[in-house]
């Protein structure tokens, strides 16, 4: 099975889900841009005594801050993989020689399982599955308003299956009646075109090397225990993976089915470099005769559809297994890859899954396809990596003083995450389970605060004690501790822009509690913290958001600075869906519905239940928009968009 180039145009469809340019765009920004170091903590100086090293280290590259406590060599080799990685996917989606605005990810790593458990951070913005229970991999991902953060250990997991050894006859009994159960056969699919730019993108295999052919891995993909089988999951293939999502979501935005995006993360799971310059993508998993033999088939029908969200993790047979088999099968398909591209374009623009499905035709004949595929030789992607640098990473040690806070930075987002109270029209027993979650919620923060500021107070010199203290107060709407924590940082560093937005942010949620004669005074006090912040650090998150909010806080529409603002933040952090909430709530008051859908789609239909997706999904009815046709704006309607072997680009 050898071909000379492959054009991954599957992974493109999502284009047309760009952000909208609905307010002028921001001032170019400076040349150096992308490689600046976007980690506030580094723009910081510090008034006193620095604490000692700790045992903890950030590597920093272009595009990622890595940070752990295990050896420099092992922080440095993972920190500059993932670098070589955000090559390849740039490469492959045709944006190489594209400037990089966004801020940089911030990848943690912790420990043990054990002690990455005990943190207990939940994923609201981010959800993988649902996955068979036996397959709940350890990470953390959350999608910030002022960037994104990941998190998981830094040692190897282990999936344990509890069956017989395979052979060769249950697999084959495994695979013939592997599930992948198609739908009824339909007919009369529509054809939703391409995306706008995946006609140019498609041309950019020119990135792509030869093929390589691999078929399910040998019998050394397990290792088998008395009773028990059981697949490794190395650290570095749950980083590889999560950071495909990201930079997926980040450089691409747009409402993915999740079994997509599981699977595409999965495809580059297995990313590697062999020898010098060559990175390898997309060979099977380990142990997947394994897991097909254990959980068989899964319906097709109920993937395409989404029917299979709503399956509890301790019944369902689907797992990263099955999405890696759905998704490799359709991204490497010259036929199925066209149809593949025409359903996320739909998706894209909001057709509900189960009509975007009626793009592959009889769902049986896929399903027989893929049951072939399951025991076919799969090709994989070898890529020569050529960039203009490979630099080592940046590692510095942290000091003890840091180190103190890098788990308090993580579970930020899980601690102040609170169910908002029932509507009136709720159930009584369904409002008393919301109001019962929402008490053990609202517990567990205020806990969680009076440790963090028991902490804050040990490292008193430590500014970036008092900046996390302080977003954590004004998120949990204390404004004066927020104030006061904003303040002592400012002390530390006066000239830094972080602590003079977050207390700008204090003094606007003071607003809503002062008399009405103190409100001018006090606006006009944040707003100049606000505007001194944004002086600083023209490109700084923080000072962008305090903006409009300045304005949304004390229910004062926001001008079109404060959506010019919004969309500013928006180019840096594509994939956090509070800023595009915001912005799309302030295009619809502007009259603005098609932006405002365009900006809005990626949460209100898009792969995750985020906090945000209800109010979302609200603001997604109240566009009103056309319904669908046979194209998408922008579609490539020459003929030549979805073409599955486009001549390479020169």
């Amino acid at each position: 099975m050898v071909r000379s180039s492959f054009v991954f145009a599957a992974m493109l469809a999502a284009a047309l889900g760009a952000p909208a340019q609905a307010q002028d765009q921001p001032p170019a920004k400076d040349a150096g841009h992308a490689a600046r170091d976007r980690d506030r903590d580094r723009d910081i100086i510090v008034t006193g005594t620095r604490s000692r090293l700790s045992s903890w280290k950030q590597a920093d590259t272009d595009h990622v801050s890595l940070i752990g406590d295990g050896s420099e060599a092992e922080l440095s080799r993972i920190a500059r993989n993932v670098e070589r990685l955000h090559w390849l996917l740039s490469g492959l989606f045709g944006r190489s020689d594209q400037a990089d605005d966004v801020v940089k990810i911030r990848i943690t790593l912790i420990g043990d399982t054990a002690e990455f458990s005990a943190m207990d951070l939940q994923n609201t913005r981010w959800q993988q599955g649902p996955f068979n229970d036996l397959f709940q991999v350890t990470r953390y991902y959350d999608p910030r308003e002022d960037g994104a953060v990941m998190a998981t250990t830094r040692v190897d997991q282990r999936t344990v299956i509890e069956r017989t050894p395979i052979n060769l006859r249950s697999i084959q009994s495994a695979v013939s009646s592997l599930a992948m159960t198609a739908a009824p056969p339909t007919t009369g699919a529509p054809d939703a075109g391409g995306a706008n730019a995946m006609g140019a993108l498609a041309q950019q295999s020119a990135l792509i090397g030869d093929f390589a052919a691999a078929g399910l891995r040998g019998p050394h993909d397990l290792t088998v225990t008395v009773n028990a089988k059981s697949i490794d999951v190395p650290a570095t293939s749950m980083i590889y993976a999560g950071y495909a999502q990201h930079f997926l979501m980040t450089y691409f935005p747009a409402a993915y089915p999740r079994w997509y995006l599981d699977g595409f993360g999965q495809i580059f799971a297995s990313f590697a470099l062999q020898g010098q310059n060559q990175l390898i993508f997309g060979r099977s998993p380990a142990g997947a005769g394994a897991v097909f033999d254990e959980f068989g088939g899964y319906p097709l029908g109920k993937v395409l559809d989404d029917s299979y969200l709503a399956e509890q993790p301790r019944k369902t047979g689907w797992t990263p297994i099955h999405a890696w088999l759905l998704t490799h099968y359709l991204l490497f398909s010259d036929t199925r890859r066209p149809q593949l591209n025409r359903y996320l374009a739909m998706r894209a623009n909001g057709a509900g899954a189960a009509e975007a499905a009626k793009v592959f035709g009889d769902q049986k004949q896929l399903a027989a396809e893929i049951r072939k595929y399951m025991f076919a030789r799969k090709p994989y992607e070898q890529v020569v990596y050529t960039p203009a640098k490979d630099d080592a990473p940046l590692v510095r040690r942290l000091t003890e003083g840091e180190a103190a806070f890098v788990k308090g930075r993580l579970e930020l987002g899980s601690r102040i995450a609170i169910p908002d109270a029932p509507q009136p029209n709720t159930p009584p027993g369904v409002a008393q389970a919301i109001e019962k979650q929402r008490a053990r919620a609202l517990a567990g923060r205020d806990r969680w605060l009076a440790r963090l500021r028991t902490t804050a107070t040990r490292w008193p010199n430590e500014v970036g004690a008092h900046l996390l203290l302080a977003e954590a107060e004004c998120k949990s709407d204390h404004a004066p501790e927020c104030l006061a924590s904003a303040e002592r940082a400012r002390a530390l560093a006066p000239e830094a822009a972080a602590p003079m937005a977050w207390q700008g942010m204090a003094l606007v949620l003071e607003v809503a509690q002062a008399p009405a004669d103190e409100r001018p005074a006090l606006i006009a006090r944040a707003r100049s913290a606000i505007a001194a912040a944004n002086r600083i650090d023209g490109e700084a998150i923080e000072p962008l958001l305090a903006y409009h909010a300045s304005f949304a806080q004390i229910g004062a529409t926001p001008p079109t600075r404060a959506l010019d603002a919004l969309q500013k933040v928006m180019t840096e952090v594509p994939n956090a869906p509070a800023p595009r909430l915001k912005l799309a709530s302030g295009l619809v008051g502007v009259g603005n519905m098609a932006a405002a859908r365009t900006v809005i789609l990626p949460v209100a239909a898009g792969a995750y239940d985020s906090p945000e997706r209800p109010a979302a999904r609200a603001l997604l009815q109240a566009t009103a928009a056309p319904a669908i046709g046979h194209s998408s704006p922008g579609a490539d309607t020459t003929g030549n968009g979805d073409a599955p072997n486009r001549p390479a680009a020169p």
